[in-house]
Protein backbone atom coordinates (compact mmCIF):
# COMPACT_ATOMS: atom_id res chain seq x y z
CA UNK A 1 0.00 0.00 0.00
CA UNK A 2 1.41 3.39 -1.01
CA UNK A 3 1.43 5.90 1.87
CA UNK A 4 0.20 9.43 1.19
CA UNK A 5 2.78 12.20 1.46
CA UNK A 6 2.06 15.81 2.39
CA UNK A 7 4.13 18.92 1.65
CA UNK A 8 3.49 22.62 2.25
CA UNK A 9 5.40 25.78 1.26
CA UNK A 10 5.24 29.52 0.77
CA UNK A 11 6.48 30.74 -2.62
CA UNK A 12 8.69 33.78 -2.08
CA UNK A 13 9.94 34.34 -5.63
CA UNK A 14 10.37 32.57 -8.95
CA UNK A 15 12.22 32.85 -12.24
CA UNK A 16 11.95 30.75 -15.40
CA UNK A 17 13.32 30.48 -18.92
CA UNK A 18 12.37 28.36 -21.94
CA UNK A 19 12.20 28.82 -25.71
CA UNK A 20 10.25 32.01 -26.39
CA UNK A 21 9.62 32.68 -22.68
CA UNK A 22 11.73 34.59 -20.18
CA UNK A 23 9.94 37.73 -18.93
CA UNK A 24 7.51 37.44 -16.03
CA UNK A 25 4.66 39.00 -18.03
CA UNK A 26 5.08 36.42 -20.81
CA UNK A 27 5.08 33.59 -18.28
CA UNK A 28 2.00 35.02 -16.55
CA UNK A 29 0.17 35.05 -19.89
CA UNK A 30 1.35 31.49 -20.61
CA UNK A 31 -0.06 30.37 -17.26
CA UNK A 32 -3.53 31.43 -18.36
CA UNK A 33 -3.40 29.46 -21.63
CA UNK A 34 -2.64 25.87 -22.68
CA UNK A 35 0.62 24.51 -21.29
CA UNK A 36 2.42 24.47 -24.65
CA UNK A 37 5.93 25.68 -25.46
CA UNK A 38 7.22 26.11 -29.01
CA UNK A 39 10.60 24.37 -28.95
CA UNK A 40 11.60 26.16 -32.17
CA UNK A 41 11.42 29.58 -30.47
CA UNK A 42 14.76 31.20 -29.54
CA UNK A 43 16.25 31.21 -26.07
CA UNK A 44 16.91 34.52 -24.35
CA UNK A 45 20.57 35.36 -23.79
CA UNK A 46 21.92 34.98 -20.27
CA UNK A 47 21.60 38.17 -18.24
CA UNK A 48 23.44 37.30 -15.03
CA UNK A 49 26.14 34.90 -16.22
CA UNK A 50 29.59 36.08 -17.30
CA UNK A 51 29.97 35.45 -21.03
CA UNK A 52 32.84 32.97 -20.65
CA UNK A 53 30.90 30.94 -18.08
CA UNK A 54 27.77 30.93 -20.25
CA UNK A 55 29.77 29.54 -23.18
CA UNK A 56 31.03 26.64 -21.08
CA UNK A 57 27.57 25.51 -19.95
CA UNK A 58 25.16 23.23 -21.82
CA UNK A 59 21.74 24.62 -22.77
CA UNK A 60 19.77 23.53 -19.69
CA UNK A 61 22.55 24.28 -17.21
CA UNK A 62 23.01 27.77 -18.67
CA UNK A 63 19.32 28.55 -18.14
CA UNK A 64 19.37 27.03 -14.64
CA UNK A 65 22.37 29.02 -13.45
CA UNK A 66 21.06 32.25 -14.98
CA UNK A 67 17.64 31.85 -13.31
CA UNK A 68 19.26 31.01 -9.97
CA UNK A 69 21.55 34.05 -10.18
CA UNK A 70 18.54 36.26 -10.98
CA UNK A 71 16.86 35.26 -7.71
CA UNK A 72 20.12 35.46 -5.76
CA UNK A 73 20.53 39.04 -6.99
CA UNK A 74 17.30 40.13 -5.31
CA UNK A 75 16.67 37.66 -2.45
CA UNK A 76 18.44 36.15 0.54
CA UNK A 77 18.83 32.40 0.00
CA UNK A 78 20.01 29.86 2.59
CA UNK A 79 20.36 26.70 0.48
CA UNK A 80 20.06 25.38 -3.07
CA UNK A 81 18.47 22.23 -4.50
CA UNK A 82 18.94 21.57 -8.21
CA UNK A 83 16.86 18.90 -9.97
CA UNK A 84 17.39 17.47 -13.43
CA UNK A 85 16.14 14.31 -15.08
CA UNK A 86 18.96 14.07 -17.63
CA UNK A 87 21.67 16.26 -16.10
CA UNK A 88 24.64 16.93 -18.38
CA UNK A 89 23.46 14.51 -21.08
CA UNK A 90 24.53 16.77 -23.97
CA UNK A 91 28.06 16.97 -22.64
CA UNK A 92 28.30 13.30 -21.71
CA UNK A 93 27.17 12.31 -25.19
CA UNK A 94 30.04 14.33 -26.63
CA UNK A 95 32.44 12.53 -24.29
CA UNK A 96 31.10 9.10 -25.29
CA UNK A 97 31.26 10.03 -28.98
CA UNK A 98 34.89 11.09 -28.60
CA UNK A 99 35.76 7.87 -26.76
CA UNK A 100 34.05 5.75 -29.41
CA UNK A 101 36.05 7.53 -32.10
CA UNK A 102 39.30 7.26 -30.11
CA UNK A 103 39.54 11.05 -30.07
CA UNK A 104 40.93 13.31 -27.36
CA UNK A 105 38.44 14.40 -24.71
CA UNK A 106 37.67 18.06 -24.17
CA UNK A 107 38.94 19.07 -20.71
CA UNK A 108 35.94 21.38 -20.35
CA UNK A 109 33.48 18.59 -21.23
CA UNK A 110 35.18 16.27 -18.75
CA UNK A 111 35.21 18.83 -15.92
CA UNK A 112 31.60 19.91 -16.49
CA UNK A 113 30.06 16.47 -17.06
CA UNK A 114 29.01 15.72 -13.46
CA UNK A 115 25.40 16.06 -12.33
CA UNK A 116 26.12 18.83 -9.82
CA UNK A 117 27.91 20.99 -12.41
CA UNK A 118 25.03 23.51 -12.61
CA UNK A 119 24.67 24.07 -8.87
CA UNK A 120 28.46 24.25 -8.49
CA UNK A 121 28.71 26.91 -11.17
CA UNK A 122 25.91 28.84 -9.47
CA UNK A 123 27.76 29.08 -6.16
CA UNK A 124 30.99 30.02 -7.95
CA UNK A 125 29.34 32.72 -10.10
CA UNK A 126 27.42 34.10 -7.09
CA UNK A 127 30.52 33.87 -4.88
CA UNK A 128 28.36 32.37 -2.13
CA UNK A 129 29.29 29.15 -0.32
CA UNK A 130 25.69 27.95 -0.05
CA UNK A 131 24.61 24.51 1.16
CA UNK A 132 23.52 22.67 -1.98
CA UNK A 133 22.44 19.33 -3.40
CA UNK A 134 21.51 17.85 -6.77
CA UNK A 135 18.60 15.46 -7.34
CA UNK A 136 17.85 13.12 -10.22
CA UNK A 137 14.76 10.93 -9.94
CA UNK A 138 13.47 10.34 -13.46
CA UNK A 139 10.27 12.11 -14.45
CA UNK A 140 9.59 12.92 -10.78
CA UNK A 141 12.88 14.79 -10.24
CA UNK A 142 11.10 18.08 -9.45
CA UNK A 143 8.68 16.54 -6.96
CA UNK A 144 11.38 14.46 -5.29
CA UNK A 145 13.51 17.60 -5.01
CA UNK A 146 10.66 19.22 -3.08
CA UNK A 147 11.12 16.52 -0.44
CA UNK A 148 14.78 17.57 -0.24
CA UNK A 149 13.63 21.18 0.20
CA UNK A 150 11.28 20.15 3.01
CA UNK A 151 14.14 18.28 4.71
CA UNK A 152 16.31 21.41 4.56
CA UNK A 153 13.47 23.47 6.03
CA UNK A 154 13.24 21.01 8.93
CA UNK A 155 17.01 21.32 9.37
CA UNK A 156 16.72 25.07 9.91
CA UNK A 157 17.36 26.50 6.43
CA UNK A 158 14.56 29.05 6.03
CA UNK A 159 14.77 30.01 2.35
CA UNK A 160 15.62 27.22 -0.06
CA UNK A 161 15.77 27.71 -3.82
CA UNK A 162 14.71 24.78 -6.00
CA UNK A 163 15.88 24.91 -9.62
CA UNK A 164 14.41 22.31 -11.99
CA UNK A 165 16.04 22.14 -15.41
CA UNK A 166 16.97 20.05 -18.41
CA UNK A 167 18.59 20.60 -21.79
CA UNK A 168 18.18 19.25 -25.28
CA UNK A 169 18.34 15.47 -25.54
CA UNK A 170 20.79 14.44 -28.30
CA UNK A 171 18.99 12.94 -31.30
CA UNK A 172 20.90 9.68 -30.85
CA UNK A 173 18.72 8.89 -27.81
CA UNK A 174 15.33 9.83 -29.24
CA UNK A 175 14.36 6.35 -30.44
CA UNK A 176 15.14 4.92 -26.99
CA UNK A 177 13.07 7.40 -24.97
CA UNK A 178 9.62 6.77 -23.51
CA UNK A 179 6.74 8.42 -25.34
CA UNK A 180 6.29 11.20 -22.76
CA UNK A 181 9.90 12.45 -22.94
CA UNK A 182 10.20 16.09 -24.01
CA UNK A 183 13.43 17.42 -25.51
CA UNK A 184 13.26 20.99 -24.29
CA UNK A 185 15.84 23.32 -22.75
CA UNK A 186 14.23 24.99 -19.73
CA UNK A 187 14.77 26.09 -16.15
CA UNK A 188 12.29 26.88 -13.38
CA UNK A 189 13.64 28.40 -10.16
CA UNK A 190 11.35 28.70 -7.12
CA UNK A 191 12.35 30.21 -3.76
CA UNK A 192 10.48 28.38 -1.00
CA UNK A 193 9.87 28.91 2.70
CA UNK A 194 8.06 26.62 5.12
CA UNK A 195 4.39 27.62 5.22
CA UNK A 196 0.91 26.78 4.04
CA UNK A 197 0.40 29.02 0.99
CA UNK A 198 0.50 26.01 -1.33
CA UNK A 199 0.07 22.41 -0.20
CA UNK A 200 0.52 19.02 -1.81
CA UNK A 201 -0.82 15.55 -1.05
CA UNK A 202 0.09 12.48 -3.08
CA UNK A 203 -2.27 9.80 -4.36
CA UNK A 204 -1.46 6.61 -6.30
CA UNK A 205 -1.31 7.10 -10.07
CA UNK A 206 -3.98 4.72 -11.38
CA UNK A 207 -3.49 5.59 -15.07
CA UNK A 208 0.23 5.66 -15.92
CA UNK A 209 0.97 6.99 -19.37
CA UNK A 210 1.91 10.19 -21.18
CA UNK A 211 2.68 12.97 -18.70
CA UNK A 212 3.31 16.02 -20.88
CA UNK A 213 5.63 18.82 -19.85
CA UNK A 214 8.43 18.29 -17.30
CA UNK A 215 7.09 18.63 -13.77
CA UNK A 216 8.85 21.92 -13.04
CA UNK A 217 7.13 23.59 -15.98
CA UNK A 218 3.81 21.89 -15.19
CA UNK A 219 4.04 23.16 -11.59
CA UNK A 220 4.77 26.71 -12.74
CA UNK A 221 1.81 26.57 -15.14
CA UNK A 222 -0.48 25.36 -12.36
CA UNK A 223 0.73 28.07 -9.99
CA UNK A 224 0.38 30.86 -12.58
CA UNK A 225 -3.03 29.64 -13.73
CA UNK A 226 -4.61 30.93 -10.52
CA UNK A 227 -6.70 27.77 -10.24
CA UNK A 228 -7.37 26.61 -6.65
CA UNK A 229 -6.08 23.10 -7.39
CA UNK A 230 -3.90 21.38 -9.98
CA UNK A 231 -2.23 17.98 -10.29
CA UNK A 232 1.19 16.84 -11.50
CA UNK A 233 1.17 13.32 -12.89
CA UNK A 234 4.21 11.29 -11.86
CA UNK A 235 5.50 7.81 -12.54
CA UNK A 236 3.74 6.15 -9.60
CA UNK A 237 2.12 9.08 -7.79
CA UNK A 238 -0.12 12.04 -8.56
CA UNK A 239 1.07 15.20 -6.79
CA UNK A 240 -2.17 17.06 -5.99
CA UNK A 241 -1.63 20.76 -5.19
CA UNK A 242 -3.99 23.27 -3.60
CA UNK A 243 -3.49 26.91 -2.64
CA UNK A 244 -4.68 28.51 0.58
Amino acid sequence: MVQSMKLAFNIVDWQASAPGLSEHDAWQAWGKTAAIIDVSSPLTKSRHLPMMTARRLASGSRLAVDCALAILSRQNVDALVFASRHGELERNFRILTALAGRESLSPTDFAMSVHNSAVGNTTIAAQQALVSSSVSAGFDSFSQALIEVAALHHSGYQRVMLVDFDGLIPEFYHSHLPDEAVSLPFAVAVLLEAGSQIQCETTPNQTPGARGLPQGLAFLHGWLSGEPTFTLIGERLCWCWSRH
